[in-house]
């Protein structure tokens, strides 16, 4: 699996606004500068992010983005589901009838067991461990 811009840039808009939560509002143009993504590909990232209440906004000319949730509450793994969908490492994992082996195939199991402990690492690593450089060594 190769996590697309979507989810990573999705990831670092949400550290930077952690990051930042102090300042109040954050614009689009600062996280834009800061994390050297376009303004333009900016805002149809924050369109799902706050749709899923990861991220709010205010109005006006001291408006901004916000972090809807405390960022000990939002995981990498929230985040991946949100631009990728559950997705497993490979497709007969999900599709085990695309592969006339997968009822025999214990390879399958591997790729299986592989997305799982994947996930459960992504979902063990919050925004806030990032910002404090507490990443999760083991699950």
């Amino acid at each position: 699996m190769k996590l697309s811009t979507r989810s990573r840039y999705g990831a670092r808009i949400l550290v930077d606004l952690a990051r930042n939560k102090d300042q109040g509002p954050v614009q689009i143009g600062e996280i834009s500068k800061r994390q050297d993504i376009s303004v333009k590909y900016l805002e149809q990232l924050i369109r799902p992010l706050k749709k899923a209440k990861l991220v709010t906004s205010v109005r006006g000319p001291k408006g901004g983005h916000l972090l809807a949730e405390k960022p000990e509450n939002i995981s990498l793994g929230q985040i991946v589901r949100l631009f990728e969908g559950q997705s497993d490492l490979v497709e007969c994992v999900s599709f085990p009838e695309k592969c006339p082996m997968s009822d025999d195939c214990q390879v399958r199991v591997a790729w299986r067991e592989a997305t799982e402990v994947l996930y459960e690492k992504l979902d063990a690593t919050t925004i806030s461990d990032l910002i404090n450089g507490n990443a999760p060594k083991d699950v």
